[in-house]
């Protein structure tokens, strides 16, 4: 709860900044700072999907700007020009157009308003300007869907190879080695601190299903880290496609005595007309939350390290000295700040996944007695 206050004041305090420093206002006599470097294009160019993975930029002894990126195969259907399929090299950063397509970027954003948003591939006419009479239906692989095939591949190849080893012997009558060292305890974790004290004797049948979005969301937090990547759990839509599929294993799990509790809680019949809707709303915020949570967490993070970074920039568009003055202490609380990623990153994955299972535990109510019994029979 503190690491997240702390997240949301640092961002509204850079942002405010940074909006400070770079709005138009009268004409003084004070020198105005160069606008080569754009802070909310950096911001959004890092935070938000691209059709390119961009790592750095860099300028030659000419001045010539280069960037360092990999560009990504782009698809688009058209109904009246048909298939189109390219690199996004071909935009060249959104100055140019190709057959017909722009990109549209914080610059042209800005020009054209809000109904368009970064990163959208629109038609354009002859001369440049968009074509409103053309609907284009954007297939492309764009890098956070790149990343996510990436860490799934990632995630199969980890634990397939992990369960041969299992089956060849390894690990069972002896100390587990290598990897299995590494991921055996997180494994036993999920399976004593999440699995079975939310959902009882039932928790091997479920077990798979946190296990795996466990690793899913942790391999997509840290590959998110590495700079130039995807900040795939920081877009709203993943988060949305992952709290979707919770919502619909915990209604398969429910029983009548779950929804019997939601339609006629036990409470005195002139509190249920207020308690019924209460009741039904809960059905929908328990995944909202889901969503919600790990998105603000991840997006803030990365936000505030980029905004730390951006700092250096924006104090050295004011002075040169003041810039480089700066730069060390940017660089220790982007440091400090990642480190605390690093530990964001498993705590997400951990209550995403805790968070499920208690949702999914919640929809066995009313069979609880039965589950204890069950329980003490062992015993």
């Amino acid at each position: 709860m503190t690491v997240g206050r702390v997240k949301c004041l640092l961002v509204l305090t850079f942002s405010l900044f940074s909006r400070m420093i770079f709005a138009q206002g009268e004409p003084s006599t004070q020198v105005e700072p160069p606008k080569s470097f754009d802070a909310d294009e950096v911001i959004f160019g890092h935070v938000l999907d691209a059709h390119e993975f961009h790592f750095f930029s860099f300028h030659d002894g000419n001045g010539k700007e280069h960037q360092a990126i990999v560009p990504l195969p782009v698809i688009l259907y058209s109904p009246q020009r048909g298939f189109s399929a390219f690199m996004s090299s071909r935009f060249e950063d959104g100055v140019e157009s190709y057959k017909g397509y722009s990109l549209i970027t914080v610059g042209k954003l800005k020009q054209l308003g809000d109904k368009y948003h970064i990163g959208q591939i629109v038609p354009v006419k002859d001369d440049d300007s968009i074509d409103e009479s053309v609907k284009v239906y954007d297939l492309s692989l764009t890098r956070n869907v790149v990343q996510m095939i990436i860490a799934l591949a990632l995630l199969v190849w980890v634990m397939v190879s992990i369960a041969k080893r299992y089956q060849r012997g390894e690990g069972v009558n002896s100390a587990p080695k290598g990897s299995q060292s590494l991921l055996e305890p997180v494994i036993i974790f999920i399976k004593d601190e999440v699995a079975k004290p939310n959902l009882g004797s039932r928790y091997q049948k479920y077990l798979p299903y946190l296990l795996t979005v466990f690793f899913f969301i942790l391999i997509n937090n840290l590959v998110g880290l590495i700079p130039g990547t995807a900040n795939v759990t920081g877009n709203i839509a993943f988060t949305l496609i992952l709290a979707a599929i919770s919502f619909v294993v915990i209604l398969f799990s429910s029983n009548k005595h779950y929804w019997g509790h939601i339609v006629n809680p036990p409470v005195p019949h002139g509190i249920k007309p207020i308690l019924i809707p209460v009741e039904i709303l809960g059905i929908f915020t328990k995944p909202f939350a889901l969503m919600i949570r790990l998105f603000a967490n991840m997006i803030a993070g990365h936000i505030i390290i980029i905004c730390l970074v951006s700092l250096i920039f924006i104090f050295g568009a004011l002075n040169t000295a003041i810039g480089w003055g700066f730069a060390p202490l940017s660089v220790g609380f982007v440091i400090f700040i990642y480190f605390i990623e690093i530990l964001v990153a498993f705590l997400q994955a951990y209550i995403f996944a805790n968070l499920t299972a208690v949702f999914i535990g919640q929809a066995f109510e009313g069979s609880h007695d039965d589950g204890h019994h069950e329980d003490k029979v062992i015993v």
